[in-house]
């Protein structure tokens, strides 16, 4: 069994080639394929369900003694030491409408933490790869973590957060708001510098699980508002729990959004 807290080179050139079967997929059904409804409402298209068989057979292949927690597939945390959270295709919506931007997150959790990330945005050609301890690669190139403290002044936001700007409609928000549509990559503009904070309202485990590790490993930071998935449990079932928070690109970036993350749990 394998229980180690690092992968291979081997599983990680299966994982790079797995990734880029289903990049390649998603692309050619780009713009050739309609959306229907999930029972909670998102929407949901074939080639969603084709990732995320896709991906989760290969992991079974790759780590076959890991569990896998996936959108579309099973959403109990596994028992296994190590196991997997997938999103095949976060960002359904902006696919179906036919607008460009999108990702594959996919982490693997080492007692309940991530120690691996691997996060591709197909219709960039951008593929980050993220290890606990040692840092993050963008195409195979590591992220110097000091190369993006450019002072940006975009807070990203999500279609469910902007609620909060009618709570204080008197009050400044205090950046330039951009919606991406995307929650993982919402995440990952924070860590690039392209925004200094993300507010999500919310994200599930899946959503952020990826972007996550990619955030620890270039100092961001990350303020859970309600639920801390290190307090998850094996068996637990996270279909319907949330994990609405803050990342920053720093401490005191997160403290100049606080106020505005903490109307998201007002009733």
């Amino acid at each position: 069994m394998m229980n180690q807290s690092n992968l291979t080179f081997q599983q990680l050139n299966e994982l790079d080639s797995l990734f880029e079967v289903v990049s390649q997929r998603q692309i050619k059904d780009f713009g050739n394929i309609s959306a229907s409804n999930k029972a909670d409402g998102s929407l949901i298209t074939s080639c969603d369900l084709w990732s995320d068989k896709t991906i989760v057979d290969g992991l079974a292949s790759i780590a076959p003694d890991e569990g896998v927690l996936s959108e579309e597939g099973e959403k109990c945390i596994p028992n296994t030491k190590a196991y997997w959270v997938v999103d095949p295709l976060d960002g359904t919506t902006n696919f179906a409408a036919g607008i460009p931007y999108w990702s594959i997150s996919v982490a693997r959790f080492v007692d309940r933490k991530p120690q691996a990330s691997f996060l591709i945005i197909p219709t960039l050609k951008k593929k980050f790869v993220s290890i606990k301890g040692k840092g993050v690669w963008l195409n195979n190139q590591k992220i110097d973590p000091n190369q993006n403290n450019y002072q940006s002044e975009c807070i990203s936001l999500c279609s469910r957060s902007i609620k909060i700007l009618q709570k204080k409609p008197t009050s400044v928000f205090p950046g330039k708001i951009r919606l991406l549509g995307v929650s993982s990559l919402n995440l990952t503009s924070v860590a690039m510098g392209q925004t200094f904070g993300a507010i999500e309202s919310t994200p599930k485990i899946w959503d952020i699980a990826a972007a996550w590790l990619l955030l620890e490993e270039l100092n961001c930071s990350i303020e859970w508002l309600e639920t801390n998935p290190l307090d998850l449990v094996s068996g637990q079932n996270l279909s319907n729990v949330n994990f609405p928070l803050i990342a920053g690109r720093s401490i005191q970036k997160i403290q100049t959004l606080k106020p505005w993350g903490d109307l998201l749990l007002d009733k």
